[in-house]
């Protein structure tokens, strides 16, 4: 999966039109003109449509975690150059508020089986043995996850 669709997805799921999406930057001492955030929401087809770098995407996680969350006192932490699915995810739960068990659910409410000790090597240091890197499937199954979840509260 790429930063776009991801960004993408994550509108969708929290309901969030262009300005919303651009006040959550914002939300980590980031300015960045509505024009941008625009151009990453085009659909892949559109020749207008600009990739997002991982730097952009980590910025608005950490804006996301800010704002679901509440932002903590001091420096902000640095955004990460290069992102992968696993920093991704972990972001995305610590946003969210998600325990492992309410990820196993959200993985169950798409008819995704996934082990408990599966889940806990996505979110374990690259150094260490147990680390397994996740995969576009398991967090395209995660953001369906987050979306049936957010679908059911809004009815």
């Amino acid at each position: 999966m790429d930063n776009n669709d991801i960004f993408r997805r994550l509108r969708y799921i929290l309901g969030y039109n262009d300005l919303k999406m651009t006040e959550v930057f914002a939300q980590a001492d980031h300015v960045l003109p509505q024009q941008e955030v625009t151009l990453w929401l085009k659909k892949d087809e559109d020749p207008v449509k600009v990739d997002m770098p991982d730097i952009k995407m980590s910025i608005f996680l950490n804006g996301l975690i800010n704002q679901l969350r509440g932002k903590k006192e001091g420096a902000q932490p640095e955004p990460e150059k290069v992102l992968n699915n696993n920093i991704i995810f972990r972001k995305l739960r610590i946003a969210f508020d998600l325990q492992s068990d309410e990820i196993l659910d959200l993985y169950e409410s798409v008819d995704k089986s996934i082990s408990a000790h599966e889940l806990s090597a996505f979110f374990r240091k690259p150094s260490s043995s147990k680390y397994r890197a996740c995969n576009d499937q398991y967090l395209r199954h995660f953001l369906n996850g987050l979306q049936t979840k957010f679908e059911k509260k809004e009815n």
